[in-house]
């Protein structure tokens, strides 16, 4: 019995062994004068990203090795979203000046223009996707409601939501075009994006939800949501929200809520991240992952306590879709990756 107690002792006090169980940042790419904000991780060999001076870079070989190219005509854009569908088919988002959405077939050697918008105040800041046709791209308010447009054709065509049927901002609220992570698939049919700024929500087709994330400035408030499906949970979907004050990289007050219920209650981490968090997303049900300016966290029990794990500062994280590497991407061309068991 005393041995078995030791064992346990050893188990619970040793840094060395718990250090072990932490997933270890790999860093793969730095040095280059763009800011990657979009990131699309198809599979661990297939990584897509996305950046200011309207650079995109494509890996085959799970970041080992990086095409890198910048759009034609479009030297000066910032792409702060990209959704890829396989090693050849992308689709990037231009936020403003004008706003723009480009495809490529061809694994990046050309684009196509497919949707322009030239309207004063025009800024979009997330694009998600259900399946290869369905997708939606959402924009800061116009004229005091949210820009939202649809496309059930791969991308290939947008159709802009009548402005009678957007949702209803509030003075000084927007979104944050910070990961391309402010909008999420929700249901088969429906998707959840958050605000920030003045005033901090979540909409779905329901009336708005006030999140307790922190807000009243510019620069508080919402910045990403992750959501968790599984059919078979009672009491509806998990979520993850993080944001904070991208002004203040080590603040923790009011910077992570999640929900068990379909975003109706919102919890307070006992442990938040350490800092203002710019992007979630879930590993599994219980494991998640969130990165921002000083670094990464993780948890374990599906938002309640968060470890951190890297003080390597991300703008975006992402798990493959089909795979188990998380990918990272940020300021001068930082790409970085973890293994988790």
């Amino acid at each position: 019995m005393k041995r078995c107690w030791f064992f346990i002792l050893t188990f619970l006090v040793n840094p060395l062994f718990l250090f072990a169980q932490q997933p270890k940042l790999e860093m793969l790419t730095s040095g280059t004068a763009t800011s990657i904000r979009g990131l699309s991780v198809v599979s661990d060999q297939v990584i897509w990203v996305s950046g200011s001076k309207g650079t995109i870079g494509r890996s085959l070989d799970g970041g080992q090795s990086w095409k890198w190219s910048v759009v034609n005509g479009f030297e000066k854009n910032d792409f702060r979203d990209i959704e890829a569908f396989d090693a050849n088919t992308a689709i990037i988002m231009s936020v403003d000046a004008p706003a723009y959405i480009l495809k490529t077939t061809n694994g990046g050697d050309s684009w196509k223009i497919v949707y322009e918008n030239k309207t004063k105040g025009m800024f979009l800041d997330a694009m998600e996707f259900w399946n290869d046709k369905a997708g939606i791209v959402i924009g800061d308010p116009i004229d005091g409601k949210f820009f939202i447009a649809r496309t059930f054709d791969g991308g290939m065509s947008w159709q802009e939501i009548p402005m009678e049927n957007r949702p209803v901002a509030d003075s000084g609220e927007a979104c944050f075009a910070s990961s391309g992570t402010n909008i999420a698939v929700l249901d088969r049919d429906e998707a959840v994006f958050v605000s920030g700024g003045l005033r901090s929500r979540l909409f779905t087709r329901n009336p708005p939800v006030s999140l307790p994330l922190i807000q009243g400035t510019e620069s508080t408030g919402a910045n990403s949501i992750a959501v968790w499906h599984n059919r078979k949970m009672q009491g509806g979907r998990k979520m993850i929200v993080v944001g904070g004050d991208f002004t203040q990289a080590a603040a923790t007050e009011k910077n992570c809520f999640y929900s068990n219920d379909r975003g109706k209650t919102w919890n307070a981490p006992v442990t938040p991240p350490h800092g203002y968090r710019s992007c979630v997303a879930y590993f599994s049900m219980d494991k998640a992952v969130s990165c921002g300016l000083n670094g990464i966290d993780i948890t374990t029990d599906g938002g309640q306590n968060w470890t951190w794990i890297s003080q390597e500062g991300f703008h975006v994280c992402r798990k493959a879709k089909n795979g188990n590497l998380i990918f990272f991407a940020g300021n001068n061309g930082k790409i970085g990756k973890i293994a988790w068991n």
